[in-house]
């Protein structure tokens, strides 16, 4: 059976796709610059900036979990487009 999507429907769709990729890449990159920078804090005084090194740990977390969980949500959306 014959795909019935065009070349440039299955060329635009793969774009599509690749998108979504980098944008997930960008949650990651954003979440591990996160995680450094409140590792940092933590490491140079944990008394005064602990608290907001632990703050800039927490925030990395959610955002990579948020990253996650919106990739996962537009792959399914391309997948049944």
């Amino acid at each position: 059976m014959p795909d019935p999507l065009s070349l440039s429907d299955r060329l635009a769709l793969q774009r599509t796709r690749l998108a979504n990729e980098r944008t997930f890449l960008t949650y990651v990159r954003t979440s591990l610059a996160m995680l450094g920078f409140g590792l940092v804090l933590i490491q140079l005084h944990p008394v005064r900036t602990g608290l907001l090194g632990y703050g800039a740990v927490t925030a990395a977390a959610l955002v990579m979990l948020t990253g996650w969980l919106r990739f996962h949500q537009r792959r399914k959306e391309i997948e049944a487009s």
